[in-house]
């Protein structure tokens, strides 16, 4: 028995939501719909331009979001990252651990400079469009990789991100070969569709010989796989990873488990807000798997959590809703 369900390793972000129209966007030269990098002067300016209007501020980061998913639910991750000395540094590390994750990284160990910041947009349409200025996220490394964590670890779970950057991507590449080492599964999450779209020698370099589990929306697997026909898609990326989760929003999800497409039903809701609902569906389907739930019991479960997150503003839920969700689930069925 290993001591963690889950190894995380991604950017450290404290997440700061605004709610705009489009409009608003569109005067403030942001790109609808996707993660953009931009330096802290131009994240500055960006606020400025708000003028207000910030509704909440978390510690995120896909792969943070997804960990502390799997502890809300009853498993046990551990997440390593890199954040700066300074307030946002020692209240990213504070809502990690309140979160139940543990941590290898401690902000009074780090150099002095800035903690990497996401400002997030959410529109009307439920959309959610990011400006990431990364800090000293930039600089996570092998350095703070972990490998007796990741030998104590069934997962080790690796944001898409991650490929931007050079000792990031290393990082990331590092993680894989100690994962391997150790006989520890890998899952990999390709994030954004501009991760495939713009990095797509990389994120080869990260999956390299196979990754265990490749999680995915539609439009980053259609970036990946080079086209835009979903069982062409499938087709493809098999041969990249042994078993897949696609998501497709209001279409539910589709499952690969090595053998045969899983077709995962969505949960009517309305949604307000999209922002983490990949990662809490990545979260919630890693914690059953681990904690023995069938591929398709696991997609029962993220695609009803993902439903009552995008149904309400913010990245994550609360403790008492994910206690009902597994109150509710484990009402609805069999394993």
């Amino acid at each position: 028995m290993k001591q963690y369900h889950v190894y995380g390793l991604g950017n450290a972000l404290v997440d700061i939501e605004y709610k705009v129209d489009a409009q608003a966007l569109r005067e403030l030269g942001v790109d609808k719909g996707v993660m953009t990098l931009v330096d802290e002067a131009q994240q500055s300016r960006i606020i400025a331009g708000l003028k207000g209007g910030e509704s909440n501020r978390g510690s995120g980061g896909s792969a943070a979001n997804t960990v502390t998913a799997v502890s809300q639910f009853g498993g046990k991750s551990f997440y390593s990252c890199k954040v700066a000395n300074d307030e946002m540094g020692h209240f990213y590390v504070d809502d990690l651990i309140r979160g139940g994750v543990t941590t290898n990284i401690h902000p009074a160990q780090t150099r002095s400079g800035a903690t990497g910041k996401c400002l997030v947009f959410v529109t009307p349409d439920a959309d959610r469009t990011m400006n990431t200025f990364l800090g000293v996220s930039a600089e996570f490394s092998p350095a703070e990789v972990d490998p007796s964590a990741i030998e104590e670890s069934e997962y080790v779970y690796i944001e898409g991100y991650l490929v931007t950057g050079e000792p990031t991507r290393a990082a990331a590449i590092h993680a894989c070969e100690l994962a391997r080492q150790k006989n520890t599964l890998i899952a990999f999450t390709l994030s954004d569709p501009n991760m495939p779209r713009f990095f797509r020698d990389g994120i080869l370099q990260i999956i390299g010989g196979g990754v265990d589990l490749l999680f995915a929306n539609e439009e980053e697997a259609f970036e990946l796989a080079g086209t835009r026909d979903l069982k062409a898609a499938i087709a493809n990326l098999k041969v990249l990873a042994r078993e897949l989760v696609i998501t497709r929003g209001p279409q539910g999800a589709l499952i690969y488990d090595g053998r045969e497409p899983i077709e995962i039903a969505p949960v009517k809701t309305k949604a307000v807000d999209t922002t983490g609902a990949g990662d809490l569906f990545a979260g919630a389907y890693l914690y059953g798997i681990t904690h023995g739930l069938s591929r398709r019991r696991a997609g029962d479960l993220a695609s009803l959590a993902a439903s009552r997150l995008v149904a309400q503003p913010g990245p994550r839920l609360r403790a008492e809703q994910i206690s009902a969700i597994l109150q509710e689930f484990k009402n609805s069925g069999s394993k």
